[in-house]
């Protein structure tokens, strides 16, 4: 490993702190972006500071006080402990730094002190485990909008999406065993942050395959540019892992936002659709996910929990966590590190 090398992990961002006010700053940034919210600028702006803050910005305040810890964000607290034992791991051979496509600190920030510390390339391990251009896409678009504003800017080498990387596979098994243990589920639940359906549709070279027919994502290649492939890959990847039966697992989709249409099937309606069927004790693995947030841990872990037991009529339900900054996670990324490195 040349000591001239850093590594940049990048997550989606998180606002300062659960006030009104922060969250809504966060929430203008976040859905600002054309590669989120992929309207022309004027309706967009309408859209998102006309409805969507002022609207959201409330009620998303209460979700963030609801898990927020006295250290901060559980997604920044989760990443900065992935980011010190990353180094530790690494044997300090390499700086290594954490930027937040919103918020803070901020991806530009990160790059100016990892080139401040001597980096001549930088390894860039974004923290999304699957591709989408509201992810992965808009982070690399902005590391790249910093690189070109400077002449003879550090390389980059970029790490690839690893849903079904054997190492990550593993890690999230490893989160889920206890749980699975300790409540003995009728079923799994893998839910998924979703997207829209015409990002899928966008990223689909021909324009013709995504989304065609009911079995487009067991298409051969359809996991090289496919959202949803990739998805459900992970899937079946972490259910052989753990054993589990064809009859007992599935794939939802969650977090949907506005009026279009987003993949199927919704985290909602499945829930629906597994108590009508009788299943009465629950394991949710939230794999999209490398580090709890808002999403796994309210979304999730409160509503979809307090919806489970009451209306739902459940008998138990659990939340695996993510693989935040376990062992299994933190040696599978030393080693993609470590590869990239060279």
């Amino acid at each position: 490993m040349s000591p001239d090398t850093g590594v940049l992990l990048v997550q989606l961002g998180t606002p300062a702190s659960p006030s009104t006010r922060d969250v809504r700053r966060y929430l203008r940034e976040f859905l600002s972006d054309p590669l989120v919210i992929d309207l022309p600028p004027l309706p967009r702006w309408l859209l998102v500071n006309g409805w969507i803050a002022p609207i959201r910005a409330p009620r998303s305040a209460r979700a963030y006080r609801s898990i927020w810890r006295p250290e901060g964000s559980p997604l920044r607290v989760h990443t900065d402990a992935i980011a010190a034992a990353l180094a530790k791991a690494l044997g300090g051979t390499m700086p290594v730094e954490v930027g937040m496509r919103y918020g803070e600190p901020a991806l530009a920030g990160a790059l100016d002190r990892l080139a401040a510390a001597g980096a001549r390339r930088f390894v860039v391990a974004l923290l999304y485990p699957h591709e989408a251009a509201s992810s992965r896409g808009t982070a690399l678009r902005e590391i790249e909008r910093w690189a070109a504003a400077r002449p003879g800017a550090p390389e980059r080498v970029i790490l690839p999406p690893f849903f079904a990387a054997r190492g990550f596979v593993e890690a999230v098994a490893a989160a889920a065993r206890p749980q699975l243990a300790a409540l003995r589920p009728e079923h799994v639940l893998f839910s998924y942050h979703g997207l829209p359906e015409r990002h899928v549709r966008r990223a689909d070279p021909s324009g013709k395959h995504c989304l065609s027919r009911p079995d487009c994502c067991a298409a051969p290649g359809a996991t090289a540019y496919c959202y949803r492939a990739q998805c459900l890959a992970t899937t079946r990847a972490v259910a052989a892992t753990l054993g589990l039966g064809e009859l007992h697992f599935s794939t939802s989709f969650q977090s949907r936002l506005g009026r279009a249409r987003w993949i199927a099937p919704s985290t909602d309606d499945t829930l629906v659709s597994l108590s009508g069927r009788g299943v009465r004790r629950l394991l949710v693995l939230c794999p999209a996910f490398v580090c709890d947030c808002l999403e796994t841990l309210e979304e999730i872990g409160i509503r979809a929990r307090e919806r489970w037991l009451g209306e739902l009529h459940g008998e138990a339900f659990a939340l695996a966590p993510c693989v935040n900054e376990s062992a299994p996670f933190v040696a599978f990324l030393a080693d993609q590190v470590r590869s990239a490195a060279g």
